[in-house]
């Protein structure tokens, strides 16, 4: 199955619809900024945390241009989790789009 992909422009009507975003970059990334409602998921810890991706519904994944993220995404689809797509772009792209960001962890 080949991976699916928005553009970040397409991301924060995702958002105000309700779906779900995960964040895959490290720690101090997230920190300092990420995208509002984006829950934190390290790329490295992926493997050990499927159901944080399953979902009925599409799973946006997100990193800092959109690299980690395909990559995530591709490991998920070959584990069978077919739910997730990649955006383009990824908190590089929000933020020059001028959108609004969370700096810190989230609850």
């Amino acid at each position: 199955m080949s991976m699916k992909e928005i553009e970040v422009s397409q991301l924060a009507e995702k958002i105000a619809a309700g779906y779900k975003v995960v964040d895959v970059r490290e720690l101090n990334e997230y920190n300092e900024a990420h995208i509002p409602s984006a829950v934190h998921v390290p790329l490295q810890t992926v493997p050990d945390n499927l159901d944080a991706f399953r979902s009925e519904q599409d799973v946006f994944v997100v990193c800092q241009v959109g690299g980690r993220s395909g990559k995530a995404c591709q490991y998920l689809i070959d584990q069978g989790v077919t739910n997730v797509v990649n955006v383009a772009g990824g908190t590089a792209g929000w933020m020059l789009l001028g959108n609004d960001v969370d700096s810190g962890t989230t609850a």
